[in-house]
């Protein structure tokens, strides 16, 4: 067996090959493209192993090695710089670090997920980026109201306060064509946005655990598929417990002998997903009365505590939720 450990760019990748016994094989560097690292690595000797850091489309390139390696493994790259630190970088370098972790069977490995929930993924979070544009564009038209003190009515973006806003006479020519064209963009975005939904609803039916998740009192669909879509298969995680480390919900902790020293969340893992379990915690206080409790006990009445609490129910969440989809059972209410 061979262990190739590959430094990754689009335009130039360095690799370094162990043999049986650890020692350095062959070192090489590859000038060109993904397909130019392929074709290479489709002329090693074999049986070998691959191993290379998680970056930009580190799936896809996941896919094209697999055809030729026993074994490709993708390495986090947050954890592999905690496990091999030095002043000393470059390429090949690199390389060789990856090499010898690899075989040493040391390297702190990501899930690669299949295709279909790479799209899933991808989707889900073009989705996120039409929102914070259309955002954005909605906040521009507010901000353009306020500089002419404008008063605009409550619900500015739909039936009545839409035509409102298209009819306002009190806007100049240069003011009036921004609202002009901010609005425009406003309506395709929407209409981007209904599209991107209409492709995620095919995701979603093919997944059950996105209607399972959904009986949570507050959990609608958006955070329920990208629950689903990022947990991928919950048999990876030892316990539930575990997806409030993943999703970057638990406190950053300085412990040493009686001190225990706890800070701000982690904020590790995907932030969509973080976002959509805080959005949904506080709708599931408002509909649940069990997830209120857990609300009111962290809170202890104090306002300077809610962030605190919500934080917390939204940690909890992540937790029901992954034991729901090892269990399969639907949410069940405490009386």
């Amino acid at each position: 067996m061979y262990y190739v450990g590959l430094d990754v760019h689009s335009g130039r990748s360095s690799l370094e090959i162990l043999d049986a016994d650890g020692k350095c094989f062959k070192r090489m560097d590859v000038h060109g493209s993904w397909t130019d690292l392929e074709k290479k690595v489709s002329e090693l000797p074999g049986p070998m192993a691959l191993c290379y850091e998680a970056s930009c489309g580190y799936g896809h390139l996941y896919d094209r090695l697999s055809r030729f390696a026993q074994r490709v493994v993708v390495a986090h790259p947050g954890q592999l710089h905690l496990i091999y630190r030095s002043k000393r970088k470059n390429d090949r370098v690199d390389a060789s670090k990856l090499a010898k972790l690899l075989y040493l069977d040391m390297v702190p490995q990501v899930h690669v997920p299949n295709v279909d929930v790479r799209s899933w993924r991808a989707m889900i979070e073009f989705r996120q980026k039409l929102m914070a544009r259309r955002t954005m564009a909605k906040n521009q038209v507010r901000a353009l109201l306020r500089g002419r003190g404008i008063k605009s009515p409550r619900n500015l973006w739909y039936g009545p306060g839409l035509a409102w806003l298209k009819a306002l006479g009190e806007l100049d020519g240069v003011a009036a064509l921004q609202r002009d064209m901010l609005l425009e963009e406003l309506s395709e975005l929407n209409s981007k946005v209904k599209r991107v939904e209409k492709e995620l609803a095919k995701f979603a039916d093919r997944h059950p655990a996105v209607t399972l998740l959904m009986t949570i009192p507050g959990v609608g669909l958006r955070t329920a598929e990208s629950f689903a879509a990022y947990v991928d298969d919950i048999s990876r995680f030892a316990r539930s417990h575990q997806l409030g480390v993943y999703f970057g919900l638990v406190p950053c902790q300085d412990a040493s002998a009686a001190k225990n020293r706890l800070g701000h969340i982690t904020c590790d893992g995907p932030s969509t997903v973080r976002k959509l379990l805080c959005e949904s915690a506080w709708q599931a206080i408002r509909h649940s009365p069990t997830i209120k409790g857990w609300f009111e006990r962290i809170s202890g009445a104090d306002p300077d505590r809610r962030k605190i609490a919500i934080t917390a129910v939204a940690r909890k969440l992540a937790v029901v939720m992954g034991a729901m989809m090892r269990s399969g059972e639907t949410w069940r209410e405490n009386k």
